[in-house]
């Protein structure tokens, strides 16, 4: 079996992608549009026919760039005389990416189902990218067998395939997230001139999918440091060998800036500094009492005040926004309260409700084993337990370098999202998902290949290839429900809602669903909804339903359509009362449930 699977592997990355391209595509076509993809579509658009990023500054262009380049073909109508762009707008700076979005997507008789397909089509041929490179990656370091092992966990990953398909910098800033790992390691261990140019253009473009990859900067910065104190010496000194990695580091980063510089530049290249100046300022007003808002504007506006520096300005607006979002939170419900406080328990449980069970038993599995190798290693009995740590630390650095900085990464990135103040989705930690396949796959299979018996080799590739089937198996079964995917403990995807929502169950994926099941359901009419996410209610319904909320009263008889991110917020928020909310609901069972984020109750 093993040989055959290595001989064939070719034939199984095509079966494996294929399945991830084509449920991908179903659900590019069939899901309507999400809430974020409102703002970044628009943003999208304006960026590639504009080249101004006057709408959505809190990401970086890379993703939103990509996704654009399709609908450059279509010929679609976009008004820039509308206050959205000229800035004219009553409410808050950022009203006007939403309504862009809305505009390009519904209001001007563009084809929204279109728009949105040609969109997300990019971002899915981002996701195959990244699993061609996690085969590749894992079978440098383990072999054909564990990169297969490795993209099979990734490909019918169900939390993967629910985002995969989507204008969003979530699958965008996994994937250049490993591409960047990837080169830069390639650098440290040969620092090549050609490996310091590859380290320092995939860091920039690693920069330019989303601002997040600031936190890979403190691995990157160790990493450059240990390394050359640990590494042979090749006849040289290690001060010698520290100053010249130090020094290619450095050539590198400027690397890195020259590239965003060039993408922002392209992005920026028609606003005016006035245009960036009321950026700037709406941003980071000079009023503020805040001391670190007031300098950041200072800074803003002196890179502004340059036409060279001017892209870094809007960098850096970006990267400031993203610093007070983090800060102030984002109100969610998660079991049984809501609130825009983070919970440490947050991504532990939501990992472990929404990941499917052969993936945590194998990761668990991989964790165990990295233990008991650690303890192993200490060398217990009649020798003290710290004898040779650090020599073996070393070893073990200088011959598992790639190892060692995604595991730190891992650890790093967990740390500082559970400690964060951000708990909207499981989404957030895409940038460990790659490399926690590409570690447990590597453990388990050198775990395999020490054995020293044929027969327990054979035994253990056997599981290992029946427990891959089993996923592939039960991920294909739980389509389309990807994106509100949970597991058996919570009762599976329909049932996830009641314990988190947000973009980990109720998205807005499903109005498009809703539609379809009014369809078959002529009975059902004048349905009242309550939508959240992306689409266009009037577009998709006519004029065949109600606009209804939480605290609209009388309470009428009749058909309900509420999102559950909705009805679980308005149960649960402690800044609603029975008058206004829908607690009257809560001991309702309802109809039916279109998809899993819309449920449809008759009150009588």
């Amino acid at each position: 079996m093993r040989i055959f699977l290595e001989k064939h592997y070719k034939i199984l990355i095509a079966l494996i992608l294929g399945f991830m391209f084509v449920v991908s595509v179903l659900n590019a076509k069939n899901d309507s549009a999400i809430f974020d993809e409102t703002a970044h579509i628009g943003a999208a658009y304006s960026y590639v026919t504009q080249h101004e990023i006057r709408l959505n500054p809190e990401h970086p262009p890379l993703i939103k760039d990509l996704a654009g380049i399709p609908l450059l073909f279509m010929n679609l109508k976009f008004d820039t005389s509308l206050p959205f762009w000229t800035g004219e707008l009553p409410k808050k700076w950022d009203d006007g990416q939403w309504l862009a979005g809305r505009h390009l997507l519904y209001e001007v008789g563009n084809n929204a189902d279109q728009i949105l397909f040609w969109a997300r089509f990019p971002v899915i041929l981002i996701s195959l990218l990244l699993g061609l490179f996690i085969f590749k990656w894992t079978r440098e370091l383990a072999g054909k067998l564990a990169g297969l092992f490795a993209l099979a966990l990734y490909a019918f990953d169900p939390n993967i395939l629910g985002h995969n398909h989507y204008v969003t910098t979530d699958i965008g800033i996994a994937a250049f997230t490993v591409f960047s790992f990837y080169y830069f390691i390639k650098f440290i261990k040969s620092p090549t001139w050609k490996n310091v140019l590859l380290g320092g253009l995939f860091v920039g473009l690693l920069q330019l999918a989303k601002f997040s990859s600031l936190m890979a900067f403190p691995i990157f910065g160790i990493i450059l440091v240990v390394y050359p104190l640990v590494k042979m010496s090749e006849g040289k000194s290690r001060i010698k060998m520290l100053g010249e990695y130090l020094g290619k580091g450095v050539l590198a980063f400027s690397i890195s800036i020259v590239v965003v510089w060039i993408a922002y530049f392209a992005n920026t290249f028609h606003m005016t500094k006035e245009t960036m100046s009321q950026s700037i300022d709406s941003n980071f007003s000079q009023s503020d009492t805040n001391v670190k808002t007031i300098y950041t504007n200072k800074v803003l506006h002196l890179l502004n005040g340059n036409s060279l520096t001017r892209p870094l300005s809007t960098y850096g607006i970006g990267i400031g926004y993203v610093f007070r979002r983090v800060a102030g939170g984002n109100g969610s419900y998660f079991l049984g309260h809501v609130s825009s406080q983070a919970s440490r328990a947050y991504f532990p449980t939501v990992f472990a409700i929404k990941e499917p069970f052969i993936s945590l038993f194998l990761m668990a599995a991989a964790l165990l084993l990295v233990l008991a190798s650690a303890l192993k290693s200490l060398r217990i009995g009649g020798e003290k337990i710290l004898k040779n740590v650090f020599e073996k630390t070393k070893e073990y650095v200088r011959t598992n370098i790639a190892s060692v900085s995604i595991g730190s990464f891992i650890v790093l990135y967990s740390y500082l999202s559970i400690t964060g103040n951000l708990n909207i989705g499981l989404r957030h930690l895409f940038p460990i998902f790659p490399f926690a396949f590409i570690l447990t796959a590597k453990v388990i299979f050198d775990f395999i290949k020490n054995r020293q018996e044929e027969r327990t080799k054979k035994i253990l590739y056997f599981f290992i290839i029946i427990l891959s089937a089993v996923l592939a198996v039960q991920t294909a079964l739980a389509y389309p429900n990807y994106l509100s995917y949970f597991n058996e403990s919570v009762g599976g995807p329909k049932n996830g809602y009641q314990y988190v929502t947000n973009s980990n169950a109720d998205w807005g994926q499903d109005l498009k669903r809703l539609k379809v099941f009014l369809d078959e359901h002529p009975e059902i009419k004048n349905v009242r909804v309550d939508y959240f996410g992306g689409g266009d209610i009037e577009y998709y319904l006519g004029s065949e339903y109600q606009t209804w909320w939480d605290s609209k009263r009388p309470i009428e008889k009749g058909w309900y359509a509420i999102s559950t991110g909705f009805l679980q917020g308005s149960i649960y928020g402690d800044d609603k009362t029975a008058e206004n909310s829908y607690r009257w609901l809560a001991g309702i069972k309802p109809d039916y449930q279109v998809g899993t984020s819309i449920l449809i109750y008759n009150v009588k």
